[in-house]
């Protein structure tokens, strides 16, 4: 601390925590010009001193502007280091992300501020902070102050260029960071992530595609937004990524095909639409990979065939014939039995369309896996015998209720 009053005027420092932006911004050119002229003598010891004052006794003060000082001088400083800050990146970004969720507006957004004039020095050096950053720039994505969000904005573009143009970005660790975010409801943070979900799959060396599962769901969430935009960006994401799938050699079905099939019972009509569109085209080119999945699929299909949507009825249509025309071995993970059980439940659809589809799909499986049908006959058999029964008595009761109302 001695080391850094040494070469820090009292006037400078006392500029610094002015409550007039002007005094703060004068000081901070002179901490700026300090810093560059240790730098050029290579005195690296008294440029630390100089940081850990700014931060320990200004950006962590009680009082308010000697806060905001602490931010401009920790950004002068950096700007003095030029080319040589990434060494001291340790010292100067701590107190800057802290001071991101300031109780005070407009330490906040003068943190921004700082970060930006930082990030433009060190570019892609910042990267081994980048968590923390997105973390900080999720919660000021829907910040109260339109200001700070605004400063906001332009920080999070500016570290949205450095990521594309960074060889260091790990997108393993920045998954998980997304993932529990995904179903955050305030619309500023939806936008936040879908913008950045949109951006990094356009990087060709980040395989954002093989993480889709960690996200999807989260996506498919978007489509029911009250927001038109909201809803508009995240369809524009599920349609790049769906075109994605149809090129690439690899791809995951499994794991998304559970999704998509909980989110075609949606209640929101274009998240159905959505979702039986992607199962249809997971049909077409899962292959052997859906095979496990054959039942959950159908249990997603069968409903929507009577959808009161008639572009999701086609497309279930479509799909119900698919998945029906895959010639499939019971030895190969084919299981006849849970297909049986989808078919014999959605015998009991109200809708006639889906129940004839079921006893359609009772009928090919006969055909085609009748040893395999065989074991499961006689529950069948009881369920639609109880079925008739039902039927009968009903027939039975009305009867008798008319002859007794009218006749006797």
């Amino acid at each position: 601390m001695a080391d850094a009053l040494s070469v820090i005027p009292a006037s400078v420092l006392r500029n610094l925590s002015d409550k007039l932006y002007e005094k703060r911004k004068n000081a901070a050119l002179e901490v700026e010009g300090i810093v560059k002229q240790l730098a050029l003598s290579g005195d690296h010891e008294k440029i630390s001193a100089v940081i850990k004052l700014l931060a320990k006794e200004f950006t962590y003060s009680p009082q308010a502007n000697h806060r905001k000082g602490g931010l401009i001088g920790l950004a002068a400083a950096t700007v003095g280091l030029t080319s040589e800050a990434a060494q001291h990146l340790e010292q100067i970004v701590p107190p800057v992300l802290n001071s991101l969720s300031d109780q005070d507006s407009r330490v906040r957004y003068y943190a921004c501020e700082a970060l930006y004039n930082i990030a433009k020095v060190v570019r892609g050096d910042l990267i081994i902070f980048f968590n923390q950053i997105f973390d900080a720039l999720c919660k000021l994505s829907a910040d109260s102050d339109a200001n700070v969000q605004s400063a906001a904005h332009l920080l999070d573009r500016l570290v949205k260029d450095i990521v594309t143009e960074s060889d260091q970005f790990s997108i393993e660790e920045f998954i998980p960071l997304l993932r529990e975010r995904m179903n955050v409801l305030n619309p500023y943070v939806r936008q936040f992530l879908v913008g950045w979900i949109t951006v990094l799959d356009s990087v060709p060396d980040i395989d954002m595609l093989g993480f889709l599962p960690d996200f999807l769901d989260g996506l498919f969430n978007m489509l029911s937004d009250s927001s038109p935009e909201i809803r508009q960006q995240a369809d524009s994401a599920l349609s790049e990524f769906l075109q994605e799938i149809k090129n690439s050699p690899s791809v995951d079905y499994g794991r998304m095909a559970e999704i998509l099939v909980q989110r075609a019972a949606s209640p929101d009509e274009f998240t159905r639409l959505t979702a039986i569109t992607w199962i249809n085209e997971f049909v077409k080119l899962g292959g052997d990979q859906l095979v496990p999945y054959y039942a959950d699929i159908l249990g997603a299909i069968l409903p929507c065939i009577s959808d009161k949507e008639e572009k999701i009825r086609v497309v279930a249509r479509e799909t119900n014939e698919e998945l029906r025309s895959i010639k499939s071995d019971p030895a190969e993970t084919f299981d006849v039995g849970a297909i049986l059980y989808i078919a014999r439940r959605q015998l009991d659809s109200e809708w006639e369309a889906t129940r004839i589809e079921a006893l359609h799909w009772i009928s090919t499986l006969l055909d085609r896996h009748r040893a395999e049908v065989r074991k499961h006959l006689f529950v069948i058999f009881i369920y639609i015998w109880m079925r008739v029964c039902f039927c009968i008595h009903f027939l039975l009761s009305s009867y008798w209720s008319y002859m007794h109302k009218y006749l006797i």
